[in-house]
């Protein structure tokens, strides 16, 4: 007996219901990039291995999916570090490949490749896969979509203003009121860094930091006094794990504490220009909130950051997040080339929209009408008022095989299509079609102008 078919952990098979509600958002998203004068690129699915690695810091790297070199990929590889089973070392010599670990970094090497044919300020969005080796669990995959919009060659905090409000509003249209928008700035993290002697493990302080919500105070204290960072620094940092107060008010915390460094209160200027102005021009239905603890792990970050999350009362991870990285080109040789960006996690998004109810019941609408087939010459007059009626934008369809009357039924019943259509000898020679509403049994003889207009 054959073995059973299976698929790797952390990907998904998506039925015609689940690609319908993923193709909802998708078009929301798209539809909201393009109001805000964002273009769409594409890169490939896989990048040469020196492009992505050491661009995500040390956990990232581990969660790159190499690929292995094709014909003889041991062939060339070293026998010493064969022997000693140096897996490390030896990656770089049996794969020169791997698969994009998020669209950020492929970006700034397109823009470094494409920067004469480019018109700056340059606005992108990109929605497509990403593949990351993690463990796979709620809401967290292996492959997954992402959906970003990007502006490179400009430092005006005014991007960062928009990008607020282009989260509040795709997430108001999808139905999501009450995501909450959580900023803060990496300069903030430095200025605090340095303010409790802890500068030279500024990446160790943040990784830790940005867990909290993972593992709590006291597991993020751990990993820091692991990583070297001295009780005395703990002490110094302990106000941050009870920041609370208002934007205006955590503000004037942040501006007391950082007073002695020149970095921290740059990152206190642009929060307040950014936040200010928000609150100037007002959100639909998301909130703004300063997080003294938001972190995110990626080490390319210069500026403000972002991170959304779901409205109270659902347990998931972040929905969105994203920030400013003020020379992410200048690893591939393009120097001063500011840019800021979202990223909007489209599986964590339908997660939460599937369990809040918020789908349209349109989204999963199929064919608007069943014609029954009772024979090819009544099948080729069905067919000829398909045509007609694809060409009026109508969805329709014939059942393909002349079998049982009730069968054709049950199949129109289990796709979810609400009429079907009969035609025979008599509404063939009177050029009609009898219509009957699957919900209530009602049916009806009309001619094919009616037809349109009822379907319609």
């Amino acid at each position: 007996m054959a073995q059973k078919p299976s698929i790797p952990k952390g990907t998904r098979d998506f039925s015609p219901a689940e690609v319908a509600k993923r193709n909802y958002i998708f078009s929301t998203i798209k539809a909201n990039f393009e109001k805000f004068g964002f273009q769409p690129i594409e890169t490939p699915s896989f990048e040469n291995s020196e492009t992505l690695m050491g661009k995500y810091g040390e956990e990232g790297d581990r969660l790159i999916f190499k690929i292995l070199n094709s014909g003889d990929y041991l062939g060339k590889a070293d026998a010493t570090l064969l022997e000693n089973r140096d897996s490390l070392k030896l990656t770089s010599h049996i794969s020169e490949k791997a698969l994009r670990y998020d669209l950020t970094v492929p970006f700034a090497r397109y823009v470094v490749q494409h920067q004469n044919e480019i018109e700056f300020p340059f606005k992108r969005y990109q929605i497509q896969p990403v593949w990351r080796a993690d463990r796979p669990q709620k809401g967290r995959f292996r492959e997954f979509f992402q959906c970003d919009a990007d502006v490179v060659g400009s430092n005006s905090l005014w991007q960062e203003v928009e990008l607020v409000q282009l989260y509040d509003s795709v997430f108001s249209q999808l139905g999501l009121a009450g995501v909450t928008i959580k900023i803060n700035n990496r300069k903030i993290l430095s200025g605090i860094a340095e303010v409790i002697g802890a500068s030279d493990k500024l990446i160790d302080f943040t990784v830790a930091l940005d867990k909290l919500d993972k593992i709590g105070e006291d597991g993020v204290k751990k990993e820091m006094l692991e990583k070297g960072i001295s009780d005395e620094a703990l002490v110094k940092v302990q106000p941050l794990f009870n920041f609370t107060g208002t934007i205006t008010e955590k503000i004037q915390k942040l501006a007391d504490l950082l007073a002695s460094s020149e970095e921290g209160m740059k990152g206190v200027s642009e929060l307040q220009f950014i936040c200010d102005n928000v609150a100037a021009l007002g959100l639909q239905t998301a909130f703004l909130d300063l997080d003294v603890t938001l972190a995110r792990g990626l080490n390319y970050y210069t500026g403000a950051i972002f991170e959304v999350s779901a409205p109270k009362g659902v347990a998931m991870g972040s929905i969105g997040g994203g920030g400013r990285y003020d020379d992410l080109t200048g690893i591939f040789g393009l120097k001063n080339m500011s840019g800021v960006g979202i990223s909007f996690g489209l599986d964590r998004i339908a997660l939460v929209i599937e369990e809040l109810g918020l789908f349209p019941e349109t989204v999963l609408a199929t064919s608007k009408a069943l014609f029954l087939n009772f024979g090819d010459k009544e099948a080729l007059y069905a067919m000829q008022a398909i045509g007609k009626l694809r060409q009026s934008g109508i969805k329709v369809e014939l059942y393909p095989d002349n079998t049982k009357i009730g069968k054709q039924f049950q199949h129109a019943d289990k796709r979810g299509i609400p009429f079907a259509i009969l035609v025979g000898e008599e509404e063939m020679t009177l050029n009609e079609f009898t219509l009957k509403n699957l919900a209530s049994g009602e049916q009806q003889k009309v001619d094919f102008a009616t037809l349109v207009t009822l379907l319609q």
